[in-house]
């Protein structure tokens, strides 16, 4: 029986593990959080929402349909915390931790499905990679939660540590969530760089991947990077320096967002929203009073997202990078996509067009759909999708007052978006069949352009 088991389990694929466990969390979740213990009115919120705030919670996207500190109690914010954590590095990830901590001998199988959770390169070394990555994510959260603690607690009093804690590791986790209450997130804390740089970084380190870091960390000893860490760096600094001086210039003299802050207030909301935007879902400035065209270039931003084995959702940054890449080599005549002086293979290049290309259709759908369904301006409604999908939060304030299908809509949204397009469309296949996949097809013409 035991035997049979194992090749059971052998059989399935590990993004279909992967899927399955994101999912399982997420229904645990959600009937924790539907029950009275978990609402301050000590009555259910419904399992409709309550299954929509897990989702939220476990993909670490940020979307809410209640005020995250009047509407849960102690109880039902640490199932919340918990959710964000176990998202945030995948439970796969958490499962191979603990059976190292235990003294466990980790199978192949283990270790390739810790492969695919952090989207490392090979299995060889990866009971190291995952030892280093919880080490890495406990340092770094306990050392936001100290920062934040030097604003938190004069403001707070001794429940500032607890905040301390909450937003630590939702920023770092990229989640999003906040207790500051009445959905006004860090609206009211431009003027506080401790919260606003320590947000920031955490959301930046959390969105880098765990392969960078490791990579960062090797570097003494290789004085070598990975072609996907520099890409990594190069297309996530241009896209948060980009992003920061366009929304303080588009948002400079609008009175319902930076026109009331001082020059330094102003500074610190264009970085902070620059940064949140691809992937966090905290906001210093009120998005619903943003311009239309601030608005489109968030979308822009909140699509492109963060890095492969990262807390953050999107199509990621090296997919963006590889499409670019591919558009500038086909432009100067190169068969071959070039990227830093290094070419990329045609099947990478096939699977950034695929993830974009699902992606895009899938956003078009949901949009399509909630913007039939609801009186809303299509604008806003393609900005909460975009952020379902890119798992970032922020939000223009619509999400409460959606309907029970939009919802729904939303939560398949949030759940693709962090297990992947492409993974998921792979998890749910039927099995391939080799006679066609090997099959030689003659080659046909089409035109173009």
């Amino acid at each position: 029986m035991l035997t049979r088991k194992k090749k059971l389990l052998a059989s399935v694929s590990p993004t279909r593990i992967i899927v399955s466990s994101f999912a399982l969390i997420i229904f645990t979740g959600a009937i924790l959080l539907s029950l009275p213990a978990a609402s301050n009115d000590g009555r259910s919120i419904g399992f409709l929402n309550a299954f929509f705030t897990a989702t939220s919670a476990t993909c670490v996207t940020g979307l809410v349909v209640a005020d995250t500190l009047t509407q849960w109690t102690l109880f039902g914010q640490i199932v919340i915390l918990f959710l964000i954590q176990i998202g945030g590095l995948g439970i796969v990830t958490l499962a191979t931790f603990f059976s190292v901590l235990l003294g466990r001998k980790i199978s192949m199988s283990g270790k390739i499905l810790a492969q695919e959770s952090t989207s490392g390169y090979s299995f060889a070394d990866v009971t190291r990679l995952i030892r280093s990555v919880i080490k890495i994510t406990v340092g770094l959260e306990l050392a936001g939660a100290v920062l934040l603690s030097f604003s938190f607690i004069p403001r707070f009093g001794m429940r500032g540590i607890y905040l301390s804690i909450f937003h630590s590791i939702s920023a770092f986790c990229n989640a999003g969530f906040d207790l500051i209450g009445n959905f006004r997130s860090l609206t009211q804390y431009n003027d506080d760089p401790i919260v606003i740089y320590t947000i920031s970084l955490l959301i930046i380190t959390g969105g880098l991947g765990f392969i960078v870091w490791k990579d960062l960390a090797d570097y003494r000893k290789t004085r070598s990077l990975y072609l996907h860490t520099k890409l990594v760096l190069i297309i996530s600094a241009g896209l948060l320096i980009i992003g920061a001086l366009f929304f303080f210039v588009s948002e400079y003299t609008n009175p319902q967002t930076m026109g009331p802050l001082n020059l330094y207030e102003r500074i610190n909301a264009a970085v902070f929203h620059s940064v949140t935007c691809r992937t966090a879902g905290y906001n210093s400035l009120p998005l619903n009073e943003m311009s239309e065209l601030s608005k489109i270039v968030t979308i822009l931003l909140m699509f492109i997202g963060a890095a492969p084995g990262s807390t953050g959702g999107g199509i990621k940054v090296t997919t963006f990078g590889i499409l670019l890449m591919a558009i500038l080599s086909n432009i100067k005549g190169n068969d071959e996509t070039v990227v830093l002086k290094r070419r990329v293979s045609q099947v990478v290049v096939n699977k950034a067009l695929s993830i974009a290309g699902l992606s895009m259709v899938l956003i078009f759908i949901m949009t399509s759909v909630i913007a039939t369904l609801e009186p809303f301006p299509f604008i806003n409604v393609l900005y909460e999708v975009t952020s379902a999908f890119g798992t970032v939060g922020l939000s223009t304030g619509i999400t409460p007052q959606l309907g029970g299908i939009s919802k729904l809509m939303l939560i398949i949204t949030m759940f693709l978006g962090r297990v992947g397009p492409l993974s998921f469309a792979v998890a749910i296949a039927l099995r391939e069949n080799k006679k066609l996949q090997n099959a030689v097809y003659p080659e046909g013409k089409i035109m173009v352009g």
